[in-house]
């Protein structure tokens, strides 16, 4: 069984976008020694435009070969008239008013997200499927994560995108490791306990 990482940038309050969705400000924090780690330790999520900028557009993938994302996440390249952010991954946009995709490498999940991400996971093989986005999808599919990483930015929105759009309910994660970087981000993973 593979497993299905949340792998997401959020503020130290758990919000991954403002009100509007918007996360830029963590931007700010995409420095050499954070963007170094994130091009040895997980390649396969620097979108394909900014690989070659890194020097890893022929990375091999450590983590995941599969990429599920909201469309709120997938307009942000959409905007900038990308229309497949994660060409060396298998593309799938989560979305009930897409009525086709855009690009012949990205796949539209229309209805059943739960049942398509279990067969995902299903699948033969040692990569898992990254959830790289997405409250609403978070919230749907929080019995199916197995592994959380979370980069902590050093920001407080006080209102915005929670991780997790979802009803109250209380799902226990181990920590399993932590990594502070000079300029105040952390990125904590947690494993699943069931």
């Amino acid at each position: 069984m593979r497993k299905l990482t949340y792998f997401v940038a959020c503020s130290i309050d758990g919000f991954i976008g403002n009100p509007d969705g918007d996360a830029s400000s963590m931007f700010a924090f995409l420095d050499e020694e954070f963007l170094g780690w994130l091009a040895k330790e997980y390649p396969e999520t620097v979108a394909t435009p900014g690989r070659a900028g890194l020097g890893i557009q022929d990375a091999e993938h450590r983590h995941f070969d599969t990429v599920v994302q909201g469309l709120g996440s997938y307009r942000v390249g959409l905007d900038a008239g990308v229309t497949s952010p994660y060409a060396h991954l298998r593309q799938y946009v989560a979305s009930r008013t897409l009525a086709a995709s855009p690009d012949p490498d990205v796949e539209v999940i229309g209805d059943d997200l739960v049942a398509r991400v279990r067969a995902l996971k299903a699948e033969e093989g040692d990569l898992g499927v990254w959830l790289c986005g997405g409250a609403q999808i978070a919230g749907e599919l929080l019995d199916e994560i197995d592994e959380l990483v979370i980069k902590t930015y050093p920001q407080v929105y006080g209102a915005g995108l929670p991780m997790f759009g979802a009803g109250f309910a209380v799902t226990d994660f181990a920590l399993d490791a932590v990594r502070a970087f000079d300029n105040g981000v952390l990125v904590r993973t947690y494993a699943r306990r069931r």
